[in-house]
């Protein structure tokens, strides 16, 4: 059997993947960064037969648009796996995508990070949905190790880092050292608690329903930590339905109040930073003073989060160089460079 399995395995491209809540990137070895796509599904029911309509890009497009027949589903919730028939078809979609269909009998080695809080059971279910999208082997890795390796802090020395990696689902605060989490918090706040907070706010104020993709570039283009020094700064049209008359609808509003809908998201960031402090060893916690707090994620690209943290914890605070691949960067080269081996795991 082991002789047929390497004939399989032979030729195939090993795959680091970042199973995010918002994105999937995918890592292939000696190559990089090579799929970067939406964690969408778009099921489209025919007769009571559901078959896999669009993933990736072309679902995400679909979201709030579609007919009756046609469901776009996000199949992670808060980091982890909430529908894992749509996960597995989707990690199947992506390993096709990046092989191609030449290689239908390339068996690859697959590393996914995880969550930090993720449990025994979520852990599982990534493992079977990776094993049965054809994975021969699937190594699991925790997604603030990851972020860290991807931003090149020194893990593997006897050294006190701390990293806060920002996703779409959960915050992972952690605090490294020696290739081991010396304490890591999962806070599950992240990029879609902060979208919601900006639907919230808007319906609670204006009067205005807007959806989850306006909500999103909301934040992307004008999303801030701090309320602007002029206490306005730019302005941004929106559209949506007025819950009073029913009727579409445009309204405008400005960046100081996009500051306050993100209020509570950002704050419970702060605090999950704050419980990760008072509980960092005297050594580390000597490290973290000299080396700082690092911020990986699509969460990291909010404007002046960087420096509300500074604020908050007296702390300096960097953003990694590229947060939005940190995690799919490390999780490749845990994968291919023999030194960070031993942080993965098996599920």
């Amino acid at each position: 059997m082991s002789f047929f399995a390497n004939l399989f395995k032979f030729g195939s491209q090993n795959m680091a993947i970042d199973l995010g809540t918002a994105n999937t990137l995918v890592y292939v070895q000696d190559q990089g960064i090579i799929l970067n796509e939406p964690s969408v599904v778009a099921i489209e029911t025919i007769n009571g037969i559901k078959r896999v309509k669009a993933v990736g890009d072309d679902a995400k497009m679909m979201m709030g648009k579609t007919p009756d027949t046609i469901e776009a589903i996000r199949p992670l919730r808060d980091g982890v796996i909430a529908d894992i028939e749509i996960a597995e078809e989707m990690i199947k979609h992506f390993i096709r995508k990046v092989h191609g269909k030449r290689n239908l009998f390339r068996y690859p080695e697959i590393v996914i990070c995880v969550p930090s809080g993720s449990t025994s059971v979520e852990k599982r279910a990534i493992r079977d949905a990776a094993s049965n999208a054809g994975a021969s082997e699937v190594h699991l890795i925790l997604e603030p190790m990851a972020a860290a390796i991807g931003a090149d802090m020194p893990v593997t020395e006897p050294v006190g880092s701390m990293v806060v990696d920002i996703g779409g689902g959960t915050t992972e605060v952690a605090v490294l050292s020696l290739r081991g989490l010396a304490y890591t918090t999962s806070v599950r706040t992240g990029g879609d608690k902060m979208d919601e907070a900006i639907v919230s706010y808007v319906r609670r104020h204006h009067n205005l329903l807007i959806g989850d993709a306006t909500a999103e570039r909301i934040k992307k283009d004008y999303g801030i930590a701090m309320v602007p020094e002029d206490g306005v700064g730019e302005t941004i049209t929106l559209k949506g339905r007025d819950l009073v008359n029913g009727v579409p609808k445009e309204i405008t509003i400005n960046q100081a109040h996009v500051a306050e809908a993100l209020n509570e998201p950002i704050g419970a960031i702060v605090e999950g930073v704050r419980i990760a402090l008072e509980n960092t060893a005297p050594e580390l916690a000597a490290d973290i003073v000299d080396q700082g707090i690092v911020l990986t994620g699509g969460g990291a690209l909010i404007r002046r989060l960087d420096e509300h943290l500074r604020e908050e914890t007296g702390l300096p605070v960097s953003i990694a160089e590229d947060p939005l691949t940190c995690v799919a960067i490390g999780t490749g080269r845990a994968m291919e460079d023999p030194i960070y081996r031993g942080v993965l795991m098996s599920a």
